[in-house]
């Protein structure tokens, strides 16, 4: 039997570094095929290659597509085929999706453009593929703008666009990394249903084996641009035979709380925080859309406060509140500075408070060089540093994220997920900052750098004394560095304790719903 993607010899280029090495890989129509491998192993450089979508690499060897040849397949040929017979949902939704498109149209335009619709129908239909992505008021959700959804919604609306015209093969690219464990689960149902209903060849690329384990055929090991082991799932998980397969396979998630002295002094006093917005209600008329409700707490200094809700529940709301970049009410008060109704902070307060954000690409200018942007801060909080002394002290915080000094002229186009959400750690650190808002840190990481990370967060809390607001929706991830949980459902704490009194005996129906499918 043909297979419907063959690909032979694949080699990748960026200038004279190569990133793929002599990549075999098949995929027959309705099969499902994971690629997996640690973050910078070359999965997205495969997948983009796939597409043709990255004009900055080379590549030789052969790529077939339905027995076509796509290496030096013409622009028009490419059209043709992209959206249409291949659907790709891409790792970061933020920076995939038009910014300046309400997300109705983004969709409806590839049922224009792919299968004629005429405009209303178009549109009627993207309402309906995004209430069947489980999005809650599909009819007011595609009216919304990509930064009006929250960071789960965006990568439902993704996938919707992906399948938009019911492509046959689907590259899933880390497709559920900004869902919580219940959305991860619903999706995989839907792309197991849509692919059994349509016979779509299904690539999904993930660093969560648990997922993988579940939804897969077949199974492909990259290591350093290189396929180590394919096979099918089942033989892959119980009998690996590459030594690196057996690494990635019994990575385990730590333990990695750091000891919290008891009367220690609070860092963060958070009262009443609420956040709404105005929608249009009739002509002329606004109402108040609640957002978050008031949400109140107090962060003690070397302390970690997990913050955990499904995907639009309300948690990246809650840290831009805190980090005043969206107008909230109520009071937040920092080492004894009150800021009251949004007002904005001193600069002094906005060193001592940074936040890593959950789209590092999105957050990352993508014209500025890794050494520009690390060194951003300290051109605004310490101006008297000269250009040796600011090269220096990115090199040391590069250093302590795991980065080499090599990068510091490259752009953030030319890393991984994984590589840019360490620079963009390395961008909040380099202030020397009190308190670190986290929202998902580690969401674009496999298990062996999440436990990297996490380990530095919680080597740096023990020595530095800094105060973590840790936003996930891996437990795991919570459990390993949380004293004490926040539980948000619909914009309301429902829930809030001890972070193992709250694993081991959650009060509300919910926090178990959670608890259950991440925890399984």
């Amino acid at each position: 039997m043909n297979a419907l993607l063959n690909i032979s010899g694949l080699n990748a280029f960026f200038g004279k570094k190569q990133v793929l090495f002599d990549i075999d890989l098949g995929l027959q129509a309705g099969e499902k095929h994971a690629l997996i491998g640690e973050s910078g192993s070359g999965k997205t450089v495969l997948a983009q290659g796939i597409m043709q979508l990255n004009e900055q690499a080379r590549f030789s060897g052969s790529l077939k597509f339905g027995g076509k040849e796509l290496l030096g397949a013409l622009p028009s040929q490419l059209r043709k085929i992209r959206g249409c017979e291949i659907g790709m949902v891409f790792q970061e939704p933020m920076s995939a999706l038009n910014p300046v498109m309400k997300i109705g149209q983004q969709i409806a335009e590839v049922f224009t453009l792919h299968l004629g619709l005429p405009p209303k129908e178009a549109h009627s239909r993207a309402i309906a593929l995004l209430a069947d992505m489980e999005i809650k008021d599909a009819e007011q959700k595609a009216q919304a703008y990509p930064f009006q959804l929250s960071g789960g919604q965006r990568q439902r609306a993704m996938i919707a666009l992906a399948l938009a015209a019911e492509p046959k093969l689907l590259i899933a690219d880390e497709p559920t990394t900004a869902l919580d464990a219940a959305v991860q689960a619903q999706i995989l149902t839907l792309l197991a249903r849509l692919q059994a209903e349509r016979g779509m060849a299904v690539l999904y690329i993930s660093h969560d084996l648990n997922l993988v384990r579940r939804f897969a055929d077949k199974v492909s090991v990259m290591q350093h641009g290189r396929i180590v082991e394919t096979g099918n799932t089942q033989d892959i998980f119980c009998r690996p035979q590459h030594e690196y397969t057996r690494l990635l396979l019994n990575a385990r998630a730590a333990r990695f709380n750091v000891p919290l002295p008891e009367n220690t002094a609070e860092v963060l006093d958070a009262d009443n925080i609420t956040v709404s917005v105005q929608q249009k209600s009739g002509w002329l008329r606004r109402r108040e859309i609640p957002l978050l409700q008031p949400v109140s707490f107090r962060l003690r200094y070397g302390e970690t406060l997990g913050i955990i809700g499904e995907s639009g529940s309300g948690k990246t709301t809650l840290a831009k509140a805190l980090m005043h970049l969206i107008p909230f009410s109520g009071s937040l008060k920092a080492q004894g500075t009150v800021s009251l109704l949004g007002k904005p902070w001193q600069t002094a307060m906005r060193r001592n408070m940074q936040m890593v954000f959950q789209d590092p690409f999105g957050a990352l200018n993508p014209r500025l060089t890794v050494f520009e942007i690390v060194t951003e801060a300290l051109q605004v909080h310490e101006p008297h540093l000269s250009l040796p002394q600011r090269k220096q002290q990115v090199i040391d915080v590069l250093h302590t994220v795991g980065l080499p000094e090599d990068i510091l002229p490259r752009y953030p186009h030319a890393f991984s997920g994984g590589q840019r959400q360490r620079i963009a750690l390395a961008r909040a650190l380099i202030t020397r900052p009190q308190v670190l808002i986290l929202d998902e840190p580690t969401s674009a990481l496999d298990v062996q750098w999440q436990q990297q990370l996490l380990a530095l967060l919680a080597d740096l809390q023990h020595r530095l004394g800094l105060s973590y607001v840790l936003i996930s929706h891996d437990l795991a991830v919570i459990r390993a560095l949380s004293h004490r949980v926040l539980v948000l459902k619909d914009g309301e704490v429902i829930e809030s304790g001890d972070c193992e009194a709250v694993f081991a005996s959650p009060n509300t129906a919910y926090t178990q719903k959670l608890l259950q499918y991440s925890l399984a």
